[in-house]
């Protein structure tokens, strides 16, 4: 925005004591991830978001919610003379909800000395893009005389806190702030106004740098222009009226919009209407939320984390673009990073967000779960896949390839079929598009569902064999019985080797257990996303230290993944190799918390706090995780066992309020923190709330009351209920294309492409031609059958039909006697060569 702009004659700008110095400030940097609540109205039409933590706001979103416009506000207070508090730093806290239905929170700052207190209620406007914060300040009359209260705001407009330009204006006789960036507007006042306001930069020139001198504002600048900017207001008590004459009351807000004008009317008009107005409208909307019932029987809370945590889920949808649900409205160890971190957990991943949906369904939330596959199906690219994150406007953020993240949406859209929940959405054409994708790429995956690692995972397969299994059955539904066959028999395959492909025989982790699930098998030379730089068997791990080891043989690191095989359906929770992976897992990865147990990732993680406690950046210690709790229970259900303690270790580790962390700390040695010590149990610096352990819970005690579990796919659990099925065939692709066969199996080719096969068993004397089958997204596919006792080499080329052209070069498969056959059934071609 131009100078010209900023004098427009329809704003009485205050020059006060001109520019602040010390332009740019200090590098932004954002603020703790560790939330205590979230909050928005449940109206679409205010489109605004806010966080809390350390007693005060942090990130308000506006006007989607993957877009932070402030890193934080909170009050400065002195008696002008003999001390200076802030209220994140200096003061003891406590925090409840104003309402059991609605999140709008009441904090509680008490200053250690039992001075005075601060209490703050927040809210949205419950039909405008405005909090508000009705506040009140308590002293003893003569204290409270000589007590000044400055509200200390940093706006990040548009997600960052460079080049952020903040000025004074006068409104109808009241002093405002104003700060603006990117074609956003915020404005802050207070129903009894400020007596003073000053503009500044952050670490230089803005309030606190001014208080912390001697208690006493001098500072009064107009403006600070285009810079890490920090306003300052000094809160006029005289016109803060209550009856209480030990207490002082008024109302503060902060509004947005796309224009100054916007963010200044709407502040204004939200100021005009009282505070318990908006108050009462904000609860009675939130009093729409129902829970299914009979489900807080299965709580030891009465059911405060259940209520809590469907609206958290609830809130973390965009209301611009309908259906798109983030991961978190925070940024992990947010306090070390800067704008160059520009997504944080604000961003969609499809696999956090069919968590969410479906945390609703199991909520009986039907329309809001078909409103997430229908934005999922706007997101699909045209191959079938979706980015690995994205903005809510689609957007691509990071690109990795996980077939987990386009599984799930397939297996949310049966899900809503079987529901009859689909209305008049015609979900095919998506389904199969993503299944087309799934057939074509699987089963090496460029990212795991820790999005760290790629090859063979026990938790990426047991998405995508559900999910073929899922699309199968919907494709024999609408009348393409080809096709379904195809993809049962796709799954089929699949499962088939999930033995051979994602578990160790030679296990070091526990003395008793030398076969076990392992967290991810590497791929082959040869295969898709194969990492030269890497010993065939290793794997790298990330977020390692730069001293530490990081490549480590895949069969010493075990994750609980394999438990999504018995979530959905595709083994049993007797099979005795899930039962002896569970025991190394319990070895290796469980902690034993106050509240409950708590499983980390993967053993040698290094996403989470540094030992010594200090911020995740690049490097650190994996820390427990509050989710993969859920998922244990999930087992246990299934495996017919007690839920209700996993349940109440879930619903330990949620905050005052009522929000799951990422992880939690969990060391014996208790952290220390500016905020106070962190001890075992604790939530972590990571995000909090986390949206999938939300989703997690809602799906856990739902399953409980049900007596099955919530996620199981009937169609995976038709096929594989009494136990792993084989397949009359093996499957080559150009991506994957594998060397050996076992004798009396088919080799069945699969491209994306149709083709024709040229092939031989007698080094080309004679040969035969096979036309493939061409079944849309899925591609097409040839078979050739061998013979029991075959033991010649096949060779075959291939014709693509639509060009016109050879391939010009030959495949060669070794057919091998039962008597030879690989610890593969089916071998990557670099195999063979070893």
């Amino acid at each position: 925005m131009s100078e010209a702009s900023l004098l427009a004659p329809e704003y009485l700008w205050l020059a006060q004591q001109g520019e602040a110095p010390g332009a740019p400030g200090l590098p932004a940097r954002w603020t703790s991830s560790v939330k205590n609540s979230v909050g928005c109205a449940y109206s679409a039409s205010s489109k605004i978001w806010y966080t809390t933590s350390h007693g005060i706001l942090n990130e308000i979103y506006y006007p989607t919610i993957d877009r932070p416009q402030t890193r934080d506000m909170g009050f400065l207070i002195t008696d002008g003379h003999t001390f200076f508090h802030e209220e994140k730093r200096d003061m003891e806290r406590s925090f409840s909800y104003i309402h059991h239905a609605a999140p709008g929170g009441r904090q509680v700052n008490r200053d250690p000395g039992g001075r005075y207190t601060i209490t703050k209620e927040t809210i949205c406007d419950p039909h405008s893009s405005v909090v508000l914060v009705r506040v009140r300040l308590d002293a003893e009359a003569e204290l409270l005389s000589r007590l000044h209260l400055y509200a200390l705001l940093s706006p990040h407009m548009g997600g960052g806190g460079a080049n952020n330009s903040a000025r004074v204006v006068d409104v109808a006789g009241n002093r405002t702030l104003l700060a603006w960036r990117d074609g956003n507007s915020l404005a802050m006042a207070t129903s009894c106004g400020f007596s003073r306001a000053s503009c500044g930069f952050v670490g230089t020139s803005d309030g606190w740098q001014d208080l912390k001198h001697d208690f006493q504002m001098h500072w009064e600048y107009g403006s600070a222009l285009d810079g890490n900017v920090a306003v300052m207001g000094e809160v006029d008590l005289t016109h803060a009226t209550h009856p209480d004459a030990n207490s002082r009351e008024f109302v503060l807000a902060i509004g947005l919009g796309e224009s100054h004008h916007a963010a200044l009317s709407a502040t204004m008009s939200s100021l005009a209407t009282p505070f318990e107005s908006n108050l009462q409208r904000f609860i009675r909307q939130w009093e729409r939320v129902q829970l299914p019932s009979h489900l807080e029987q299965q709580t030891s809370d009465g059911g405060r984390l259940l209520r809590a945590s469907q609206r958290v889920v609830l809130m973390h949808e965009d209301k611009t673009y309908s259906g798109a649900f983030i991961a978190s409205m925070s940024i992990p160890w947010g306090y070390a990073k800067g704008d160059d971190d520009l997504g944080g957990y604000h961003l969609v991943w499809t696999r956090d967000m069919v968590q969410s949906a479906t945390g609703l369904l199991a909520m009986g939330r039907t329309e809001t779960a078909l409103r997430a596959l229908v934005y999922l199906a706007c997101t699909q690219k045209p191959d079938g896949s979706f980015a690995q994150n994205f903005w809510v406007n689609g957007t691509p953020y990071w690109t990795g390839i996980q077939l987990d993240e386009v599984a799930f949406p397939i297996i949310l859209a049966w899900r809503l079929w079987k529901a009859n929940g689909l209305s008049n959405f015609d979900v095919f054409p998506f389904v199969s598009r993503a299944a087309g994708f799934l057939v074509r790429f699987a089963p090496v995956t460029q990212q795991e569902r820790w999005e760290e690692n790629a090859g063979y995972s026990p938790s990426t397969l047991a998405a995508v064999i559900s999910a073929l299994c899922c699309a199968g059955e919907m494709a024999i539904a609408h009348g393409s019985p080809e096709l379904g066959t195809f993809l049962g028999e796709h799954a089929d395959w699949i499962q088939s080797h999930l033995e051979d492909w994602c578990v160790t025989n030679e296990g070091t982790l526990h003395p008793e257990i030398k076969r076990h699930y392992i967290r991810v098998q590497p791929p082959a030379p040869g295969e898709p996303w194969y990492r030269n730089d890497v010993a065939p068997g290793n794997i790298r791990l990330n977020n390692r230290a730069p001293w530490e080891e990081s490549e480590f043989p895949a069969s010493t690191i075990i994750d609980g993944g394999f438990l999504e095989l018995v979530r959905y359906g595709v083994r049993r929770a007797d099979d005795p190799l899930i039962i002896d992976s569970l025991k190394v897992v319990d070895r290796v990865l469980r902690v034993d918390a106050p509240q409950g147990p708590c499983w980390r990732r993967y053993n040698h993680d290094g996403y989470g706090e540094q030992l010594g406690g200090g911020p995740f950046l690049h490097y650190g210690q994996g820390r427990a995780w509050p989710l993969l709790t859920g998922e244990r229970g999930h087992y246990e259900l299934a495996a017919g066992h007690e839920v209700k303690s996993f349940i109440k270790a879930m619903e330990g580790f949620a905050s005052p309020g009522s929000m799951l962390p990422e992880q939690i700390w969990d060391q014996r040695t208790a952290l220390h923190t500016s905020a106070g010590p962190v001890v075992l149990g604790d939530p972590a610096g990571s995000a909090m709330p986390l949206v999938w352990a939300h989703a997690e819970y809602l799906k856990l005690v739902r399953s409980a009351r049900d007596g099955r579990v919530f996620d199981r796919v009937d169609a995976a659990v038709e096929r594989y209920g009494a136990g792993p099925v084989t397949t009359p065939f093996e499957v080559w692709k150009m991506r994957r294309p594998i060397s050996a066969l076992l004798a009396g199996k088919t080799l069945r080719i699969l491209s994306g492409l149709p083709f024709e096969a040229l092939y031989s068993f007698d080094n080309w004397l004679t040969k035969k031609t096979v036309r493939s089958c061409s079944l849309g997204t899925a591609g097409s596919f040839a078979e050739i059958p061998t013979a029991a006792g075959q033991q010649r080499e096949l060779s075959f080329t291939l014709y693509w039909t639509a060009t016109k052209q050879w391939e010009g070069r030959n495949f060669s498969v070794k057919i091998q006697p039962k008597s030879e056959q690989a610890p593969h059934a089916d071998v990557p071609v670099a195999n063979l060569q070893e």
